[in-house]
């Protein structure tokens, strides 16, 4: 494990595979469906789309920091909120505090494992301010548009790494993640922060326009499951629409370093006053 620092400094990703067991992936999959079956009725039926930002209006995404809650595909609801797919494939992801209240995903996150690879990237302290199982499900799963992870969870001077994990095989034709490697070393491109207008109905805002990535400039990350894929915070990568007939599910939570580090207070998830993300380091 000791080459993954460099190589996440030198590409911007590191992929390992065969970390998790098909025991800890059924696991993550069976809560999973407990979690959906518990679903409270209707559940604010919140769709969460990267492309057209929908979420950056709605205080049940913004208010989720500490909560466990459910977000939908864009084509799994009518107008009136009503299902238009089984409720099954209708869900793009369950956020944003899996790791911290369920203690399934918790155990996982505050692994002896995740903890030795948290420790070989050279972290302090490190924490996790968020955690969400995402979907991607066949037919409706939607394009994740190219993006760095540090336009939502800024921090400095040292970046934000994000922890994904394949829990079925990753494929072109099921919506893998691509990378543009190397990518991590041109800064941070723009930032979505809370709006300092309080009058307005657009609680996030962008700080500039969303750049034009090249596709050349990208390399597809086909994986299969039980694979860990380590994202350096300023990595631009993204992942097109499930078009085969097979789901592409992921569990991702992010690291931060809290020693000598600020988290900035205009990033969108927030946690309410008095409460601190868990110390990966002090956590069971």
């Amino acid at each position: 494990m000791k080459h993954i620092k460099n190589t996440l400094e030198s590409d911007g990703y590191v992929i390992l595979e065969g970390f998790l067991t098909e025991k800890e992936i059924e696991e993550l999959k069976q809560e999973t469906n407990k979690l959906i079956q518990e679903m409270p009725e209707q559940s604010q039926r919140t769709v969460f789309n990267t492309i057209t930002a929908q979420q950056n209006r709605d205080k049940y995404f913004l208010e989720s920091s500490d909560k466990i809650r459910y977000f939908y595909e864009t084509g799994a609801l009518d107008p009136e909120g009503k299902l238009l797919v089984d409720p099954n494939i209708a869900l793009n992801k369950i956020g944003h505090a899996l790791h911290e209240l369920n203690p399934v995903f918790r155990k996982l996150s505050f692994s002896e494992k995740v903890k030795e690879i948290a420790f070989q990237l050279g972290f302090e302290d490190p924490a996790i301010p968020q955690s969400m199982y995402i979907f991607k499900n066949p037919g409706i799963g939607g394009e994740v548009i190219p993006h760095q992870d540090a336009w939502y969870l800024y921090t400095e001077p040292k970046h934000v790494v994000g922890f994904w994990f394949a829990l079925e095989d990753a494929t072109i034709e099921n919506g893998c993640l691509w990378f543009s490697k190397g990518s991590h070393k041109g800064g941070v491109h723009r930032r979505c922060i809370r709006n300092p207008d309080k009058s307005s109905d657009e609680l996030l805002i962008y700080t500039a326009p969303a750049p034009t990535y090249q596709k050349s400039h990208f390399t597809a990350a086909p994986v299969p499951k039980g694979t860990l894929i380590l994202i350096h915070g300023q990595v631009v990568h993204f992942s097109e629409v499930n078009k085969s007939e097979k789901p592409r599910p992921a569990y991702t939570f992010h690291v931060i370093e809290q020693k000598d580090n600020k988290y900035s207070e205009e990033n969108w998830l927030q946690l309410p006053e008095g409460r601190q993300f868990l110390s990966l380091y002090k956590t069971n």
